[in-house]
């Protein structure tokens, strides 16, 4: 843009003396750098005469939204009573992460909440806490890596394939699956993802769609892992009309890559302008879903998350393709993600930030280490757990506390007991850092039942 445009360039239009102009300026200085300053002047005098025209236009729906009907930025308090709340396995889950609970059951736009027998503290929601919230998203209820996701696919190979070709199915494993930073797939694979609307109509995204097409199919660091196992199927009156049995499945664990980190970052920090908290719960800073941010922050997050599904897919796909046999069924399940869901009557945002869905008859995995089982459940739509389950075994130890405590030569010992065959992984994801999934799934009897489990056999992370 030529000469700077100002707020007295605004004014002289007609701009009223109010924050739309630090707003206008903003957007313009953002996502219109390069236009001529005439040009923006043009489109600016048509905003003011016309705001309601522009509602929800990427860039200039904001603009629209400070002149027709502005966010009110208040300092918010939290309430001194909580929302009601159910807990899990109360007795296993660490003090911090209840604290981490009440406080967010303090909101004022908190309805309802739970935390699962996995919980242990996190960033704003503790990771294993439900949140239920009028008309309101809270970005760090989702979690910085939106959509983070299961997805298991089960095979009609016998379960001794695993011994019998397990060179082939590591090297599978090590060449065919990318993980960490900048591991990307040489043959990339193109998706209808990358037609979707929001990444033409909502600038933040319109710069991260190259980097999610170089990461589709890849995964991150961290507890990320792709799986070869055994899933023996236990219910006889199974959704796929199996005999049960053993049968080879692949089990992944995967969410956005950059992308949802990148929307995470962005409508955070939004939400942190707009909502001001009092500092110790200032990760709760939420987003009103009447307001533009907040429309397209909920846009942005179910793009990420069937990004993230998208990812499995592709994972799966080459995997299947190199198996060479079709699947007899899949499981996928989000933990990472913010609902539209009715409570007594009346539509809630459920944010469930490490904790799988499990309304009646919904389906899901819920993965134990990579020494101890998985299990497939089906869910049996518990109200007070707000239809939700765990999303795991959850930790007992700490990233930093794992590399204080415990050796390689401890975790190999512990491989080679569950004859587990490792690619990557650091000590920080040791199979002793995670909780007893036997102990979380009977704390929760009353929230999922058991189909069948997957053993990891061969598991492959990020170096």
């Amino acid at each position: 843009m030529g000469k700077k445009l100002s707020g007295k360039d605004l004014i002289k239009l007609g701009f009223p003396k109010n924050n739309s102009i630090n707003i206008t300026l903003g957007q313009i200085n953002r996502y219109h750098k390069r236009m001529k300053k005439e040009q923006v002047l043009t489109v600016a005098k048509k905003v003011l005469l016309h705001p309601e025209d522009y509602q929800g236009d990427g860039v200039w729906g904001k603009i629209a939204e400070s002149l027709l009907d502005p966010v009110i930025v208040k300092k918010q308090e939290l309430k001194k009573v909580r929302a009601p709340f159910q807990i899990y396995g109360e007795n296993e889950i660490e003090q911090q992460a209840k604290y981490q609970l009440y406080d967010a059951l303090k909101l004022p736009v908190s309805v309802a909440g739970a935390l699962m027998p996995d919980a242990h503290s996190g960033y704003g929601l503790p990771i294993g806490g439900v949140l239920a919230t009028h008309n309101a998203v809270i970005p760090y209820g989702v979690g910085v890596d939106i959509g983070c996701s299961m997805c298991l696919t089960v095979y009609p190979i016998a379960v001794s394939y695993l011994k019998g070709k397990k060179h082939q199915l590591a090297n599978m494993l090590s060449e065919h699956t990318k993980f960490g930073m900048r591991e990307t797939h040489s043959i990339k694979h193109d998706h209808e993802i990358f037609e979707r609307d929001e990444f033409k109509n909502i600038p933040r995204l319109k710069s991260l769609k190259d980097t999610a097409y170089k990461q589709l199919g890849t995964s991150g660091g961290g507890n990320h892992f792709v799986e070869f196992g055994s899933v023996s199927i236990t219910d006889l009156q199974n959704e796929w009309g199996l005999k049960p049995g053993e049968y080879l499945g692949i089990l992944s664990h995967s969410g956005s890559r950059g992308l949802g980190a990148k929307i995470a970052k962005h409508y955070t920090y939004l939400a942190t302008k707009q909502c001001p908290l009092p500092k110790h719960v200032q990760h709760l800073a939420w987003l009103d879903l009447d307001t533009h941010d907040g429309q397209e922050y909920w846009l942005a997050m179910n793009l990420a998350g069937d990004y993230a599904t998208a990812c499995h897919d592709n994972i799966h796909t080459r995997l299947a393709k190199l198996l060479g046999v079709k699947p007899l069924f899949k499981i996928a399940n989000h933990h990472n993600l913010a609902w539209k869901q009715e409570l007594n009557g009346k539509e809630c945002i459920v944010h469930r930030k490490g904790a799988t869905p499990a309304a009646k008859g919904e389906l899901g995995i819920i993965p134990g280490s990579m020494t101890a089982p998985g299990y497939v459940v089906r869910g049996l739509g518990n109200t007070t757990s707000l239809n939700s389950a765990s999303h795991g075994a959850g930790r007992l130890f700490s990233r930093r506390k794992c590399k204080e405590t415990f050796t390689k030569s401890e975790i190999k010992k512990q491989l080679q007991k569950h004859e587990v065959t490792l690619i990557g992984g650091g000590i920080d994801e040791a199979p002793m850092a995670y909780k007893n999934i036997e102990k979380v799934m009977a704390n929760q009897q009353e929230l999922v039942e058991v189909l069948g489990t997957f053993t990891p056999k061969i598991v492959r992370m990020n170096k």
